[in-house]
């Protein structure tokens, strides 16, 4: 069934209507997306490389490239090649599903993968482009992996960060396609208010950008730009009014189905933690241990009692840190803490009560105030009431 419902929500997506700019999220919205992607930790991570004259990528451009290749990505990223000049260079179909192409997934970091990637780059230019449109370029791209996030979020899937490594000499999030002399004099980014001017705009304002720039000379002394921009993990929220004062949104459903089962196991180590630190602390608590005896009207305190250690009663035993006094030549038994419980150890030397009843055997005794009974030869009653502090 659930398989079922995926290929169901793919097939909409894939014949669906592009994306376009949401409503903006709240701040408690934002991270918890940020905190959904940290879990997964994967990446989408476009090349985004420039085919024409100008830029051409000399020996320290193909260094620094690798360099990328070989350090930066990592194993669960999905890695799209895009080449662009006056249009963008499409090497195979694309769609909703798949809008900037079927990705190279580097589920490993390993060789093989790292070669599949260097083989789709083009690491010379195309002597025949010389117009370069990067703001077509820019709305492609941004576009494209805000549909990929958002076909996520409809698949209830772990959306992800974002990259794109931009290798071209043209500006990049400029207000207008004027600001570039290669601009293509028939493009429409040349009008500022054209759909497409507005829509890149538009996406440029809703994604949340952060650009790095490197210059590198070419062998002519020529200049071009290798650009990083990140995106942090981002969806587009679209709420719809419904009868009796309702609104639909899809964010926060997202956000539960995605979240509900971290919490819960944080919580549950949070807990368990929060348990083991009473525990360990209680464990290094040094116990007081007070006792009155029968016959005597003032109450002795005893050494303090840490894990592992005994009190003998009767006669003193230098095994025991302190001895708890009663009539008889003999040690009775052994008070002794063993982590945070309290037993009673006979040596049926001489008899020994607790709650009325002898005691035979290694007993664990409870309380605050614990009331033993020696008796004499004469079966005379000698009471201790050991007070133990925790």
């Amino acid at each position: 069934m659930l398989a079922n419902k995926i290929i169901f929500n793919q097939i909409l997506i894939a014949s669906g209507i592009k994306v376009t700019p949401g409503q903006e999220l709240k701040s408690q919205q934002k991270t918890a997306l940020q905190i959904v992607a940290h879990i997964h930790d994967k990446r989408d991570v476009v090349l985004a490389i420039d085919l024409t004259e100008s830029v051409g990528i000399n020996d320290e451009g193909r260094i620094r490239l690798r360099q990328i290749i070989e350090d930066s990505l990592k194993s669960g990223d999905s890695v799209y090649v895009v080449p662009f000049a006056s249009n963008i260079v499409k090497s195979e179909e694309t769609s909703n599903l798949y809008p900037l192409g079927i990705p190279i997934n580097f589920n490993t970091k390993n060789q093989e993968n790292i070669d599949k990637v260097l083989q789709k780059i083009p690491l010379s230019a195309n002597l025949k482009l010389q117009n370069t449109d990067i703001q077509q370029a820019e709305l492609t791209i941004y576009q494209g992996l805000a549909q990929l996030n958002q076909n996520r979020l409809q698949q209830n899937q772990p959306i992800k960060f974002q990259s794109v490594i931009w290798i071209t000499e043209a500006p990049l999030l400029t207000q207008s396609g004027n600001e570039w002399i290669e601009t293509p004099a028939d493009s429409l980014f040349r009008v500022n208010d054209s759909l497409p001017s507005q829509a890149r705009r538009a996406w440029i304002d809703a994604l949340p950008l952060n650009k790095r720039e490197l210059l590198i000379q070419t062998a002519d002394s020529r200049e071009y730009k290798l650009a990083v921009v990140d995106i942090e993990a981002n969806v587009q929220e679209f709420c719809t009014i419904a009868p009796n004062n309702k609104e639909f949104c899809k964010v926060n459903s997202y956000l539960f189905g995605q979240l509900w089962l971290p919490i819960v196991v944080l919580l549950l180590g949070t807990t368990s933690l929060s348990f083991l630190a009473k525990y360990f602390f209680r464990l290094r608590k040094k116990w007081r241990v007070s006792v009155i005896a029968d016959l005597e009207d003032y109450e002795k305190e005893c050494c303090p009692l840490l894990p592992g250690k005994s009190f003998a009663i009767g006669q003193g035993d230098t095994n025991c840190i302190d001895e708890i006094v009663c009539p008889g030549a003999e040690i009775r038994a052994y008070l002794e803490r063993q982590g945070n419980q309290l037993y009673l150890i006979p040596t049926k030397l001489a008899p020994i009560e607790w709650k009325g009843r002898e005691v035979n055997k290694r007993t664990r005794v409870t309380g605050n105030t614990i009331k033993l009974n020696c008796p004499n030869d004469k079966h005379e009653d000698f009471y201790l009431n050991i007070k133990v502090k925790k």
